[in-house]
């Protein structure tokens, strides 16, 4: 099972996934005001490649911003290419 933490800071946080209380991957983001977020990069380590985590990291994200009432700007390859294929996750986008 994939565990997501997330540590958000003012300028800058992060959703980090742990699987069986191993580091897995790291998204990270930074503030652009106060509504909105940049997920700049992520990371998955290359033993958990392919198990979703990024997704995950992802999903974690689309609910912080869903529940906080902010916006998502997708500057990292891989969200950017998440959310064109999910419309279900688009409500977050700038």
């Amino acid at each position: 099972m994939i565990e997501v933490q997330h540590n958000n800071g003012e300028k800058h946080g992060n959703f980090e996934a742990f699987i069986d209380g191993k580091h897995a991957g790291t998204m990270a983001y930074t503030w652009a005001g106060d509504e909105r977020f940049i997920i700049d990069h992520t990371e998955v380590e290359e033993a958990y490649s392919g198990m979703g985590v990024g997704k995950e990291m992802l999903l974690a994200a689309v609910e912080f911003a869903r529940k906080e009432d902010k916006k998502i700007i997708p500057l990292c390859p891989f969200a950017k290419a998440s959310f064109q294929k999910d419309a279900s996750l688009q409500d977050v986008l700038v």
